[in-house]
């Protein structure tokens, strides 16, 4: 039999029951929840990572939805516990679900929420930090003043990479791939050339507007161009920042071979999924290239990191904090109980999972209706 863990209780009286395996920032989605007569019950263990075991107590014999972390296992034996605790929904308060079975979900009859839409900006200014902190090696300095060795101006103090000019390289440019190049772009005036199985014309549309400004101003125009392999990216870039999906085809996207390939002073940014790159072929390559350098928000062994990472200078390393803004984050919390409100109410899905301001507005009611459910046509659920 499962432990006891501690929770927290808004709505002690209410008619639904929903569990939150882990505090979330803000209120509102407390309020959300509570207002259309939900019990919410939030873990408070003071755990990084529940276990199923630990989650299989929160559910307990009756709980009509639970909202959980990216971090969390959730497939068979959770989704069918739910289902027998009269459950309808999960929502991931994340964009990614690499940690759900939906097939198990679907076989539980699970609607699987997510939050995307609301993580685009927050996640593509983190990656261009990390381009930046990198490039300037702004960690290795701040680390430098605050062991007392600073002595005073010398020609070769911390001598970094200018962006302005050079070209940023883009593998993936979805949402975020293509705010992450408009910012570099817009910002340090850096040409583009990107990867992604699909032409990403607005963001061409923009890069050619923005030279055409440029030009008009008297500066040098910044180009675009769309690579027609991902090693064309990789040789060609002076930054490079990761974007793809996670799945088969792009684990260990970047490896010894690929890394080989690209610039010896390059750099190299990921805030999507750990698993894109094969850390201990980074490790390596960081050891043998020491002007190469990287930015990374995200591990392949998340909450750990490969042997010998840590010690590398020429790594920027902070702990997966791309979603880390407060308004995004008090906006995911927002999309994944209203996710499991909808389905316990039996509202239809939004049209646009990516375009879901009405729900974050405060001052208004959010729209009767399911944010984003991943597996609304496996369960054969209606839209708006």
């Amino acid at each position: 039999m499962a432990k006891p863990v501690s929770i927290e209780v808004w709505n002690p009286s209410g008619k639904y029951r929903v569990v939150s395996t882990k505090p979330m920032p803000g209120t509102r989605w407390i309020r959300l929840l509570t207002d259309q007569d939900c019990r919410v019950e939030i873990c408070t263990e003071k755990k990084t990572i529940l276990s199923v075991e630990d989650i299989l107590s929160l559910i307990g014999n009756k709980c009509d939805g639970v909202i959980g972390q990216l971090t969390e296992d959730w497939g068979e034996v959770l989704f069918s516990m739910l289902r027998r605790a009269g459950g309808k929904a999960f929502s991931n308060m994340a964009v990614g679900y690499n940690n759900v079975v939906v097939g198990a979900a679907n076989k539980y009859g699970i609607a699987v929420g997510n939050t995307p839409g609301v993580l685009t900006e927050t996640t593509a200014e983190l990656a261009a930090s990390l381009s930046l902190a990198a490039s300037r090696r702004i960690v290795e300095a701040d680390q430098f003043m605050r062991a007392g060795l600073y002595d005073g101006w010398l020609p070769h103090l911390f001598v970094g990479n200018l962006l302005k000019g050079q070209t940023v390289g883009v593998i993936g440019a979805g949402r975020i791939g293509s705010a992450y190049a408009r910012m570099m772009i817009e910002g340090f005036k850096m040409n583009l050339i990107y990867y992604d199985l699909y032409q990403a014309t607005r963001l061409e549309n923009f890069v050619t507007a923005y030279g055409e400004f440029l030009k008009a101003n008297g500066e040098q125009p910044v180009t675009w161009k769309r690579a027609s392999s991902m090693e064309d990216v990789l040789r060609e870039a002076d930054v490079i920042s990761l974007h793809p999906v996670l799945d088969k085809t792009t684990y260990h996207l970047i490896n010894k071979e690929r890394l080989a390939i690209m610039k010896k002073e390059a750099i190299l940014v990921n805030a999507s999924r750990g698993p894109v790159i094969d850390e201990a072929a980074l490790v390596e390559h960081l050891k043998q290239n020491p002007m190469f350098r990287v930015g990374l928000d995200v591990f392949e062994d998340e909450p750990f990191m490969k042997p010998g990472l840590a010690d590398m200078k020429n790594a920027v390393v902070v702990p997966h904090i791309a979603s880390a803004s407060k308004w995004t984050r008090e906006g995911m919390a927002t999309l994944a109980a209203l996710n499991v409100l909808g389905k316990i109410k039996g509202y239809p899905i939004w049209s646009d999972p990516n375009r879901i301001e009405s729900f974050l507005d405060e001052n208004s009611v959010p729209p009767a209706a399911c944010p984003s459910i991943v597996n609304a046509k496996e369960l054969g659920l209606s839209k708006l």
